[in-house]
């Protein structure tokens, strides 16, 4: 049903609350639209002292009007649901002025940016092409971090939620927890076309939810599809004279890249499994890793056996000038902030090594080391500009072999980290993988999932002080190397070293 619903702070003085709908069979195509340019024509009275959390409003109600939108509304009860949000709205802030309605029909008009803020940014020329998961905050890594650490001195230790608008938030998502929303159990997909060799990375395709696809050691990689059922190996991408390493999509997920210790990156076509180009190393050495510059999936960076850092130009399959640069390992992981303008890479002599890359020539500058563990290799980076939707707090999600999943915060604009949490796992030598959920809830709390040497899949509630483990899934036969999400979380899949892959589906309430 469609709630006439105001924030914590308009509920206090509005009368009225509570008004609902129900649904109707009746078409009615642009009901969101018109309701959510009235909040927005309202927006900038919106908690004052918070600007975050206006954006934040406005776009939870873009996402709940538009899902109610699909089962449609008689047009009469969308005049009177329009007249009374107006009076109540008028009500509580007064009449408008031009300049908010100027406003207003600007944000009507940008549907585009109301579905892919998820890093709430208000300048659009920081926006990726893609959107939600691609922008880039205003304020410095620097600033942010100051106000995070004097917020969090005055909380308990390990919370991620700071600001007083976190009841509001909790409201609008009807305080659902976290053991809830990941409540993971039932196998969706077994695939096991990679048995016998173990499967170190997989991912589900951007913004897809049946699009999956694996690299394995037995010098392959799999585009799987499961939609419609029952679930397939779409196509098989051969060619690779050793082990696949790692593997990227494109944005527009008409490529992937690979690694592989023949010494070669790989660009696919995911649509006949065809190999578009093959990019020699230049030192024949075996290639470790891969990801794709985020603003610009022309460029891809590359990580060798030795110690050695590459921007590669896929189109061209050259180098680039001044793209380049040394680590003190074999650099086995690496992740770009959401903007693409700081690089972290992770080697198997336990450091982490950020670089500032220049989004004009795309020449790499070291800036930043940490020595997480002498000799323990970091396996695994994925960075994350929220965690919670409550306060940005740029943060890095780490595994290294220390029996541990580490969590850091991004401390100044050249990427210096900066421990905040650690949780218990088995972790002492595989290549084990973690991740962010991919959707930053509205419930109390923030998930994160990584695989384990003890052949389990964890949830970790990063804001927990204690019992801080959310879901776990048993059902492998040997230690879980990666996992990934679907974009909408409802499945999740995991990979293992026997060559397994499981996709698990959320249970059904």
């Amino acid at each position: 049903m469609l709630t006439c619903s105001l924030s914590r702070e308009e509920r206090g003085t509005c009368p009225g609350r509570g008004f609902t709908f129900t649904q109707s069979s009746c078409g009615m195509a642009a009901v969101w639209q018109q309701v959510l340019a009235v909040d927005a024509r309202y927006n900038a009275y919106r908690t004052p002292t918070f600007p975050q959390f206006r954006t934040q409003y406005i776009r939870r109600r873009s996402q709940l009007l538009r899902e109610n939108a699909k089962c449609g509304f008689e047009p009469g009860l969308r005049k009177q649901y329009l007249r009374l949000r107006s009076q109540l709205l008028g009500q509580r802030y007064g009449p408008l002025s031009e300049q908010s309605s100027f406003r207003a029909s600007s944000v009507r008009s940008s549907r585009t940016t109301l579905d892919r803020m998820e890093d709430f940014e208000e300048d659009p020329r920081a926006q990726g092409a893609r959107g939600h998961r691609r922008s880039v905050s205003r304020g410095s890594y620097q600033l942010q971090a100051q106000m995070n650490r004097a917020v969090y001195d005055e909380r308990p230790p390990g919370s991620l939620v700071p600001t007083s608008v976190a009841e509001a938030s909790r409201a609008m998502a009807g305080d659902t927890t976290l053991s809830e929303n990941y409540a993971f159990a039932g196998m969706h997909h077994i695939f096991d076309q990679h048995v016998d060799s173990a499967v170190p990375r997989l991912q589900f395709a951007n913004d897809d939810k049946h699009l999956l696809a694996c690299c394995s050691l037995d010098g392959s990689l799999s585009i799987m599809t499961l939609s419609p059922s029952p679930p397939t190996v779409k196509v098989t991408l051969k060619g690779h004279a050793g082990p696949v390493t790692d593997f990227a999509w494109s944005l527009s997920n008409d490529i992937i890249v690979s690694t592989s210790l023949d010494g070669t990156l790989r660009i696919w076509n995911t649509e006949d499994g065809r190999c578009i180009r093959e990019v020699r190393d230049p030192e024949s050495s075996e290639l470790l890793c891969c990801t794709f510059q985020p603003m610009n999936n022309n460029l891809t960076v590359v990580g060798n056996s030795k110690h050695h850092l590459q921007v590669v130009n896929i189109s061209t399959g050259k180098k680039v000038k001044g793209g380049s640069s040394k680590l003190t390992g074999r650099v086995l992981s690496l992740s770009f902030d959401a903007p693409g303008k700081i690089l972290w890479a992770g080697d198997d002599r336990g450091s982490i090594f950020s670089f500032l890359f220049d989004m004009a020539t795309g020449k790499l500058t070291k800036a930043k080391r940490l020595v997480v563990n002498e000799g323990s290799s970091i396996c695994s980076i994925s960075a994350r500009s929220w965690i919670s939707r409550e306060a940005r707090d740029p943060s890095l999600l780490v595994n290294a072999c220390v029996n541990k999943l580490l969590l850091y915060r991004v401390v100044d604009n050249e990427g210096a980290l900066q421990l905040k949490r650690s949780f218990p796992i088995q972790h002492g030598s595989q290549l084990v993988h973690s991740i962010f959920c991919p959707l930053m809830s509205f419930r109390q709390g923030a998930c994160v999932v990584t695989g384990s040497e003890d052949a389990c899949v964890y949830f970790f509630d990063v804001e927990r002080n204690t019992k801080a483990i959310v879901n776990k899934l048993q059902g492998h036969g040997g230690p879980v190397l990666d996992v990934s999400f679907n974009c909408d979380e409802s499945l999740l899949a995991s990979a293992d070293s026997t060559g397994m892959v499981i996709v698990w589906r959320r249970e059904q309430k």
